[in-house]
């Protein structure tokens, strides 16, 4: 036989072989694609739950403890209240705090706004009560409303 042919066909042979010896040789490894099998696998198991879709969310933030905010527009919201459960999914981004302002300040708990005043802060922002001090676009009062109403 040809060494040329021998030593092309024992690669082949090599590249061939994902198993041990001894098994079948294939001419290339299979890679399965799980993306729409993990989708179809949620949306079975959320149908087990009776999950039911939310309609009219069209924002949904998540509140990190860095100070950052994982933020849905227009989520998929699914939620079973008999089990107490809900499921968000969509395309989240990782925002600052400060890139939502003001929108999000109902949203905001207690800890959430002492970071953002020591945030504010350490920026150099307006120091606290200085804010009501600052009133020089109001004019001082001159002449009594008292005196004005007698005339």
């Amino acid at each position: 036989m040809n060494q040329e042919k021998l030593a092309k066909l024992q690669q082949l042979a090599a590249d061939a072989r994902i198993g041990g010896k001894g098994t079948a040789r294939r001419k290339k490894k299979v890679v399965h694609k799980s993306g729409p099998v993990d989708e179809k696998k949620v949306q079975a198991t959320l149908k087990k739950l009776g999950a039911n879709s939310l309609v009219g969310i069209e924002e949904a933030n998540f509140f990190q403890t860095d100070n950052k905010i994982l933020h849905f527009v227009n989520p998929k919201v699914q939620a079973s209240m008999a089990s107490n459960f809900f499921s968000i999914s969509g395309n989240g981004e990782v925002k600052e705090v400060t890139e939502l302002l003001p929108g999000i300040l109902q949203q905001l708990s207690p800890t959430n706004l002492e970071g953002l005043k020591k945030y504010a802060e350490a920026l150099g922002a307006v120091p606290p009560g200085a804010a009501a001090a600052d009133d020089d676009d109001v004019p001082d009062l001159v002449e009594s409303f008292e005196d004005a109403s007698k005339k």
